[in-house]
């Protein structure tokens, strides 16, 4: 199993951004994807999870981040719009086998099985 994040990039403040984390290996299983994002010295924090038609957001991004699934790439997107320096971070994908997170638990890193190797987004001007 293996999870390409991509898509990071250098964008102005209240620019726009997409990020793609294509997922292989798993073939026929269900699995669901979150995204997060870490700033050095602080911890790793969620942004954005879906599984099937469920979607959980950061209150720090909700209104403005969208994420959505490609099933047959077998991509997830997380569109970041209106973005901010505090957006500013590695963000990194992960995957979970079997049933959907509730909205308690997607936070959680424990909840994932796989998890990519991060893309860089940086916002100034």
């Amino acid at each position: 199993v293996q999870l390409q994040a991509s898509g990071g990039g250098l964008v102005q403040p209240g620019g726009s951004l997409r990020l793609s984390c294509a997922a292989s290996g798993f073939t026929s299983d269900y699995y669901t994807i979150g995204w997060f994002r870490q700033v050095p010295g602080k911890e790793r924090e969620g942004v954005a999870y879906i599984g099937g038609t469920t979607k959980f957001y950061a209150d720090s991004v909700k209104g403005r981040f969208t994420i959505s699934r490609d099933n047959a790439k077998d991509t997830v997107h997380l569109q970041m719009n209106s973005v901010k320096p505090d957006d500013t971070a590695v963000y990194y994908c992960a995957a979970r086998r079997g049933n959907r997170l509730i909205m308690s638990a997607w936070r959680q890193q424990d909840q994932y099985d796989y998890w990519g190797q991060g893309t860089l987004v940086t916002v100034s001007s």
